[in-house]
């Protein structure tokens, strides 16, 4: 449980209160951009070394999706309120996690575990992770608006478009499983 990649992953978590603190109370962007982009690249960290000193655990691969989930949340949340990105953009983000969400459920119910993490899932979020910080760049320095703004929205509806296909691939995932189990009890 006390692993270095667990470590990694704990320390990410506080990243997040740090960086809505930045952003919304103080406004100190160049801070939170800073915090953003170190909390998406310690998204990657954690599995390079979870890996390579072979601490993989249970707890690890539990909590880098929590730590996802928790940074694009509260990141897209906080870029929304200061109207960084469109509230459209949120909300096609936030469905993915609506439906993978009663996914889960559902799977719950018929007595799985949520599934691995799947490659595509973590491009996307690594995307995603890689936008928003970009985004913030275009929206709080001047000088860097044109091209940063058309790298992070490149970035973005990639993101966008990655995480729904992985969700798709978490559907197809979960109704094999449900039709197996049912399969063995009918």
């Amino acid at each position: 449980m006390l692993t270095v990649p667990n470590l990694i992953s704990f320390v990410r978590l506080l990243g997040v209160p740090l960086f809505l603190y930045l952003f919304l109370v103080t406004e100190a962007d160049a801070a939170a951009v800073v915090v953003l982009a170190v909390g998406g690249l310690s998204d990657w960290v954690d599995g390079f070394v979870a890996r390579r000193l072979r601490q993989v655990s249970r707890l690890g691969e539990l909590l880098d999706p929590v730590a996802d989930r928790l940074y694009i949340l509260a990141t897209l949340v906080a870029l929304t309120v200061r109207e960084v990105v469109p509230w459209q953009f949120t909300v096609a983000l936030l469905a993915r996690d609506v439906v993978m969400t009663a996914n889960l459920g559902m799977l719950r119910h018929f007595g799985f575990r949520p599934p691995p993490v799947h490659y595509l899932g973590k491009t996307a979020t690594f995307v995603l992770l890689a936008a928003f910080p970009v985004l913030l760049l275009a929206a709080t320095v001047p000088g860097a608006a044109t091209a940063a703004g058309a790298i992070g929205w490149g970035l973005a509806l990639w993101g966008l478009v990655l995480y729904w296909l992985a969700g798709g691939l978490y559907l197809i995932q979960a109704v094999r499983l449900i039709r197996a189990a049912r399969a063995e009890v009918g």
